[in-house]
């Protein structure tokens, strides 16, 4: 029987024998080490069978260490987020909204928009900001409509939902809750925090227990220029609805809430007698 030559038989150990074995291994150091190549005499050398265990060894540890690297990542949670805007009027919450609207539509991710269809001071079917920015959007009554509207297999492709003016959906801690923690969905939510008296306004103060995250936006007083946390109301409606804009409403600090409201009580007072003693 003839033998390869000491040249041959190197080239059944490198490289590729060990190509997929990774060098820390202590497999690889075992069997790189033991002298399976070799019989009891020293200048004897004999090819590897063919069919070893060994070798059959090797293989199935290279096979499977390669198919440990190669095997994919196990899929994302399906559960959803909920993020919430809430601020003054004036303070910046649809801009914020439609910058990440914007930033999760630069990331690849299926948005959709929507407003309530009580807020006509722009456009009916469009989200707009004080300053002009304006994309474009589904005006609803309720929250509850909006998978029937918008589609259901459009519905269960969408990752993100944007909520404007969310103080005017009764339904907004259903919606959000189902669509998160059920649907898998990332909400984000913009609205008022509270209303001209500075009280819980709709349901947005409901969600928080909901949210993963919470962002408190202030505006600038319209009376010294701080921050302002609080909407005043110029006129002597009282109802909390009254949809209207710089005409009706103004950004004030607590020290020009607190003295608006006096001030606007007392020119209240003045003309309740005056229009009494008329």
């Amino acid at each position: 029987m003839l033998y390869p030559s000491l040249p041959k038989m190197k080239s059944l150990i490198s490289p590729k024998t060990f190509s997929l074995l990774p060098k820390s291994s202590p497999s690889f150091q075992f069997y790189f080490r033991r002298p399976f190549f070799l019989h009891k005499t020293p200048n004897f050398l004999s090819p590897l069978p063919p069919f070893s265990p060994m070798l059959r060894t090797l293989r199935c540890y290279a096979s499977s260490s390669h198919q440990t690297q190669q095997h994919p990542s196990p899929p994302p949670s399906s559960s959803g987020e909920i993020h919430v805007i809430v601020g003054p009027m004036f303070a910046g919450k649809t801009t914020s909204l439609l910058r990440r609207i914007q930033s999760e539509c630069s990331n690849g991710r299926k948005v959709a928009l929507i407003k309530s269809n009580k807020d006509t001071r722009y456009e009916l079917n469009s989200i707009v900001t004080h300053d002009g920015e304006k994309c474009p959007c589904l005006a609803l009554h309720d929250l509850s409509s909006f998978k029937q509207k918008f589609g259901s297999i459009a519905y269960d492709e969408l990752d993100v939902i944007g909520i404007d003016e969310a103080q005017f959906f009764e339904d907004l801690y259903d919606f959000c809750q189902k669509a998160a923690d059920h649907d898998g969905k990332t909400i984000i939510v913009a609205g008022l925090d509270g209303d001209y008296l500075r009280r819980s306004f709709g349901s947005v103060l409901s969600i928080i227990p909901l949210a993963d995250s919470v962002t408190k936006l202030t505006a600038r007083c319209e009376l010294c220029g701080k921050p302002a946390s609080f909407t005043l109301r110029k006129t002597d409606e009282k109802q909390t609805e009254l949809i209207g804009g710089a005409e009706v409403y103004m950004p004030v600090c607590r020290q020009h809430f607190v003295s608006g409201q006096v001030v606007i009580e007392a020119a209240r007072s003045f003309l309740q007698q005056k229009v009494q003693c008329g």
